[in-house]
């Protein structure tokens, strides 16, 4: 099948006629747009566009105006006060001449898109960046954005547990047993049929990691001691490169979130595992992955010194995650959000 490109997806929008609100089944993806091209599509037609000297009203319409004709939707006559904005695409806009971003009584949707769009002191439109709720979430460093889900791990008898035997029935049809992967293949890469590993055999990959120590860089280094696990399981999956672009899951293209845990409690994020939940990933043959598709490898640890060593490993997929680990909540969310943007959040 040939690959579809954002002007391709723009394309088959305006032919179809449908406005703003009409929703859409990810699976069907004529019509719903992928996060990368529909940011290429916004860059496109936002970039450059002049928002000085309009009163507040008329430049929040202009913007949603701007958006519409970017991703080839017709104008409506008014706009609605919906959530999200524009509903087919689950997606919001927020316009930022600051990094400081503000979200007033709503919560943020780990499934949802947020369209940030960088204005400059005047008022011209510089950027636009497309970001999942999920990775808007783990911006905020107070700890109080929202619900944020948590599981127990409790040590097992055996240092290696096969939780589940076997994948989730709808993804069983892109399982390929593959040996290796070129290196023209990222693990950030989307997942293909046929270039999906069998549960089992990341079990099997994965084990011979237990026993194994790396250089520990710190407490407050968990992104930096997770990476040195990351690569690790990389290396063993069959990939010829590291990469990680800081999307979930971890490794895309095995739908395979990786966690280190030096402690029992398991930090989930805004979704469950066995939510059913569409994954912001392109469709994998006939089935939109969902989140209880992912499969997790959870490695636990122990630090000595400068040391980490890897002492047990669960492999288990997202819909069977809560046979094995006990679930609990923590925070639950302000009124107002505020999050700020780290300083390379547009880029340079």
């Amino acid at each position: 099948m040939k690959a579809r490109t954002a002007q391709t997806y723009k394309a088959a929008i305006q032919a179809w006629g449908a406005d703003i609100y009409t929703p859409i089944n990810i699976s069907y993806s004529d019509y719903w747009i992928p996060t990368q091209p529909l940011e290429s599509l916004l860059n496109t037609g936002m970039v450059g566009l002049n928002l000085s000297g309009l009163p507040l009203r008329t430049r929040a319409k202009l913007v949603k105006i701007a958006v519409c004709e970017a991703l080839g939707y017709p104008i409506p006559k008014s706009f609605k006060k919906t959530q999200p904005r524009f509903i087919g695409q689950q997606l919001d806009i927020y316009t930022q001449k600051s990094l400081n971003l503000q979200i007033w009584n709503e919560e943020i949707i780990p499934t949802r898109r947020y369209a940030l769009i960088q204005v400059s002191p005047e008022d011209i439109i510089l950027k636009v960046k497309v970001v999942s709720g999920q990775a808007l979430a783990e911006l905020d460093t107070t700890g109080t954005l929202t619900t944020k889900y948590q599981a127990r791990l409790e040590t097992g008898a055996a240092p290696l547990e096969l939780v589940s035997q076997y994948d989730t029935a709808d993804i069983l049809p892109a399982i390929a047993n593959v040996v290796g992967f070129s290196a023209q293949i990222s693990p950030a890469d989307e997942p293909e049929v046929n270039n999906v590993l069998p549960i089992q055999v990341i079990f099997e990959r994965l084990s011979v990691l237990i026993g194994v120590s790396f250089t520990d860089p710190g407490k407050v280094q968990e992104r930096n001691r997770g990476a040195a696990l990351h690569r690790l399981v990389c290396q063993q999956l069959g990939y010829t490169r590291y990469e990680d672009n800081g999307k979930f899951p971890d490794i895309r293209h095995q739908l395979l979130e990786v966690k280190l845990q030096t402690s029992a409690t398991i930090d989930l994020g805004l979704l469950l595992p066995s939510s059913t939940e569409r994954l912001d990933i392109k469709p994998l043959g006939n089935h939109q992955p969902r989140h209880c598709d992912t499969r997790y490898a959870i490695f636990q640890a122990t630090t000595a010194g400068n040391t980490v060593t890897l002492t047990h490993l669960y492999i288990v997929n997202g819909q069977d995650f809560f046979t094995r680990f006990r679930q609990f909540s923590g925070k639950v969310q302000n009124q107002k959000i505020q999050i700020s943007l780290p300083r390379d959040f547009f880029g340079s």
